[in-house]
């Protein structure tokens, strides 16, 4: 079974633009889109780039939210302020990325009444309707110490592994961390190793909708 491929960027704002943009055009000649993860609030003058991007065929993803034990009640608070500011700045999305590990039920629930589709978190990509899960891990350059280079290493492995057993390889990309030398060269590693196992570049949107029961 082949791999679908989702990369996946954060960290999106004025201060990363720059390396936000060199890193999707290097992905373009490799027709790997991105799933652009906005907080919208941070976005300033790169809003007008995720503008642009969305019509060149990346998706657009919610992202925020990263307290685990969230109730639906504050989460409900919190997802309708943000979507009247992309709704202000021209953006609008039905799928959701927690900040950190998994949403919290109280997220979940939020999320459905909102009227959200989906929500990918550290473990897979869940329908918030059905409550079920494509199962996958987030595949990440971590922290910043002196052992960047195995960490980096460590991506493009992992990568790889995923690829080769079918399913969902999922990379994500922090545009801070991409000033951090041969951090952009492990991420365009990690996405060449994928592809060359045949998987298929696809975003968050886009991806099929789930088949399986979520075990979360």
């Amino acid at each position: 079974m082949h791999s679908q491929l989702v990369v996946s960027l954060s960290g999106i704002g004025p201060q990363t633009l720059d390396r936000c943009a060199d890193l999707a055009a290097a992905l373009d000649p490799r027709k790997v889109p991105l799933s652009l993860l906005v907080i919208p609030r941070e976005l300033g003058k790169a809003q007008e780039w995720v503008r642009q991007r969305a019509a060149l065929g990346d998706d657009v993803v919610l992202h925020g939210l990263g307290q685990r034990r969230l109730p639906a009640y504050e989460a409900g608070l919190l997802l309708t302020g943000a979507r009247v500011q992309m709704e202000a700045i021209g953006l609008n999305t039905t799928t959701f990325a927690p900040r950190r590990c998994i949403a919290s039920p109280g997220t979940l629930l939020a999320l459905a009444k909102h009227r959200f589709n989906r929500c990918a978190d550290a473990h897979a990509v869940r329908d918030v309707g059905t409550g079920l899960a494509t199962l996958g891990r987030l595949h990440a350059l971590t922290e910043r110490t002196s052992f960047g280079e195995l960490r980096s290493l460590a991506l493009v492995y992992a990568a790889a592994r995923s690829a080769r057993r079918g399913g969902l390889t999922r990379i994500t990309v922090d545009a801070r961390d991409l000033d951090r030398a041969g951090a952009r060269q492990a991420v365009l590693d990690a996405v060449d190793i994928a592809l060359a196992h045949d998987a298929a570049p696809t975003t968050y949107v886009k991806l099929p909708s789930p088949r399986q029961a979520s075990a979360a």
